[in-house]
């Protein structure tokens, strides 16, 4: 069964450090068969506030 990683990102200037953390985030996933399924895409706010984004990981299972 397929199991879901869901992120709420918080808005933070952009700087050498979390660039490189950016870059390399995929690699602590992808041994595991997980891949990119929502990754920081535009989205509508039906009701409050909401900043930042969404990023969703998907893997073949909870294992």
């Amino acid at each position: 069964m397929t199991a879901y990683a869901i992120a709420r990102l918080q808005d933070a200037p952009l700087h050498a450090d979390i660039a490189d953390y950016i870059e390399r985030i995929p690699a602590t996933f992808e041994p595991y068969g997980g891949r990119f399924l929502v990754h920081v895409t535009p989205h509508e706010v039906k009701e409050g506030s909401w900043s930042g984004g969404i990023v969703m990981i998907g893997f073949p299972g909870i294992d």
